[in-house]
């Protein structure tokens, strides 16, 4: 089986319970919105929240694909960076709990994390401090981490550290990795066009977007799109939200149906796409199953709160990819 290696914003989730929305307004957040925290905003919050008792669970784009990973039974390991407290050694200890190889860097700045306040109804306020996680520079990295892995997997909220990109997939590329990258953000492609082009053209394999991303990349529809950036890549994935998504390459050209599901949070639904295809590609599996597999993993997913599922429901995607082989 081939080894996966991925690199991204290291964040931890501290999801907290509210009883009502006081505390929302309290703090000036809009309810269900998700903005960017400075340190200060971040422990106000978790101030007025001393009597709640939080969840915590490892977070950020790649490294919920890395773990999605690991739990469908790949080999992978990730590149991020914490800083020197219990929150980066909580990030690191869950890590090799879900079988995670961590190539961790450490800062004296504190680790990153996003504070989910939950409220009765279900929705989510997410208030995202980035800390040590957005540290992470092309300085830390080293030939060693990318030995022995086979696919280099890039979440597309650090493309805008160009720096660091840039040296990142060459270093992947002269150990002979396969590079993938997840656009991530449509505002993040927008705002790097011109690099990510260069990037995707030069040294990036698999190219994923939704279709806002795809959209901001190409300035086409879904389809049309996922032509374009195959012309760039070996393949192209364009993920279409409750209409499946589209898979093209040299040897597939089809549209992915998507699982049936209850969908109740759609957190981290992307990610474990990006999971389940690339699992599928280190088991040697043809692209439309490694579509599958995605369709189904991102499908199961978005029946929980959170990007984690229990070992019962990992235990349920197994039954079924054994089912589909």
């Amino acid at each position: 089986m081939k080894k996966v290696l991925g690199m991204g914003n290291a964040l931890t989730d501290i999801l907290l319970q509210i009883s009502n929305d006081e505390v929302l307004n309290k703090l000036n957040l809009p309810k269900g919105s998700m903005q960017l925290v400075d340190e200060g905003k971040s422990e106000e919050i978790l101030s007025l929240l001393t009597e709640t008792t939080p969840v915590m669970a490892t977070g950020g784009s790649a490294s919920n694909t890395i773990n999605g990973i690991a739990c469908l039974g790949g080999v992978a390991g990730f590149i991020g960076k914490v800083g020197r407290d219990s929150v980066g050694e909580f990030f690191k200890r869950d890590m090799l709990n879900n079988g995670v190889m961590p190539h961790i860097e450490l800062s004296n700045t504190k680790s990153g994390n996003c504070t989910v306040l939950v409220s009765a109804d279900g929705e989510r306020t997410l208030c995202t401090f980035l800390g040590a996680a957005c540290e992470i520079s092309a300085s830390d990295l080293r030939m060693d981490m990318f030995q022995g892995y086979d696919i280099f997997h890039i979440e597309g909220y650090l493309v805008q550290n160009h720096d660091l990109i840039r040296t990142a997939v060459k270093m992947a590329k002269q150990a002979g990795l396969i590079v993938s990258v997840d656009l991530a953000s449509y505002n993040v492609v927008e705002a790097n066009l011109e690099f990510l082009n260069e990037m995707i053209s030069d040294y990036v394999d698999i190219v994923f977007a939704n279709e806002e991303e795809a959209r901001a990349f190409t300035g086409k529809e879904p389809e049309e799109a996922l032509i374009h950036i195959s012309d760039h890549c070996d393949i192209a994935v364009v993920k279409i939200g409750k209409e499946g998504s589209y898979i093209k390459s040299e040897s597939t050209n089809v549209k992915v149906l998507p699982r049936l599901a209850n969908c109740i949070d759609t957190t981290g639904a992307g990610d474990l796409y990006a999971a389940g295809f690339l699992y599928g590609l280190a088991c040697d599996y043809n692209h439309e199953l490694c579509g599958k597999i995605g369709s189904l993993v991102s499908g199961k997913v978005v029946e929980v709160i959170g990007a984690k599922m229990s070992d019962k429901v990992w235990g349920q995607i197994h039954d079924e990819i054994k089912r589909m082989l």
